[in-house]
């Protein structure tokens, strides 16, 4: 059974501040963890071939982060009884294809939603140059499952994610995972063995491992920047999401987008199962940016 959130060792606890450098080799192995280059339809190869390479945006949620940080034993979070609930993104200047980078993550808010039921830990990272030049913003939530009961606030601040709108969604883009893809997005820094252990998936529950919820919004991403942005990387500002069910590495991930000007609502549903994945999609995108 899991215990009810300590929020006073949660809050003392420091999520080590991380700096990385990197480069095209870091930037493809990224892209290759997100499942760049699967799809026959769409060509890819600006996000993979180093000459005139394109860095995806969201590889900004893995620099600057010590991984799956609530593995920490200091931190008193039970990590196994953890589910990603939602996620954001905002990029202020474009993600060169090398350099270095340093991300500083804070707990801001936890959230109780009661006896027996989940609290919710919001964490913020921001990424900065070395000169202390703000370039990316990474807004996470964690579901701790059973771990409510504190009598702290029941919702977290802040604006909440949209739902989609009611009318039929202007684009549909169909990506696959690749069986492997959980196994090669760990190499950009989230060891999580839920990824690759069937024992450790087990434990928490599931029958198999489980895809990271970054790598799905890093495919979702490349949905919206193919439908709304001419397949330019930076035209991606900012995303947010809701991960509503676990994908398995195989599986098919259909993207549904309703654009509005430079807003794009969006939800994506595993295809073999006809289960959504990811709801409350949010993304801003500048459509005519040219390439550099």
């Amino acid at each position: 059974m899991t215990e009810i959130l300590n929020i006073e060792k949660l809050l003392a606890f420091e999520i080590p501040a991380t700096s990385d450098e990197y480069d095209p080799r870091d930037a493809i192995l990224y892209a290759l963890g997100v499942g760049t280059g699967l799809s026959e339809q769409i060509d890819e190869t600006h996000f993979l071939f180093e000459r005139g390479l394109q860095t995806l945006p969201t590889m900004a949620l893995v620099l600057g982060t010590p991984g799956f940080w609530p593995m920490d034993p200091s931190c008193g979070l039970d990590w196994l009884k953890i589910l990603h609930g939602e996620q954001r993104l905002k990029v202020f200047e474009p993600i060169d294809s090398f350099g270095m980078l340093r991300g500083e993550t804070k707990v801001t808010d936890i959230a109780d939603k009661g006896p027996g039921n989940p609290a919710l830990i919001r964490a913020v990272k921001q990424l900065k140059s070395l000169s202390g030049l703000l370039v990316a913003e990474a807004t996470e939530v964690w579901v701790a499952r059973g771990a409510g009961g504190f009598n702290g606030e029941r919702n977290l601040p802040g604006d909440r994610l949209p739902p989609v709108p009611a009318r039929d969604p202007d684009f549909e883009v169909i990506l696959p995972t690749s069986p492997a893809q959980s196994a090669i997005y760990r190499l950009s820094g989230d060891r999580n063995p839920l990824h690759i252990d069937p024992e450790t998936a087990r434990k928490a529950g599931f029958d198999r491992p489980i895809l990271h919820g970054l790598s799905t919004m890093g495919l979702i991403a490349r949905a919206l920047i193919h439908a709304c942005g001419g397949s330019i990387a930076q035209n991606l500002r900012e995303i947010g999401m809701r991960f509503t069910a676990p994908v398995y590495p195989g599986e098919t991930i259909r993207t549904y987008i309703w654009q509005d000007a430079d807003r794009a609502h969006f939800r994506a549903e595993a295809a073999e199962r006809n289960l959504c994945i990811v709801d409350h999609g949010l993304a801003k995108i500048r459509a005519n940016l040219p390439a550099d």
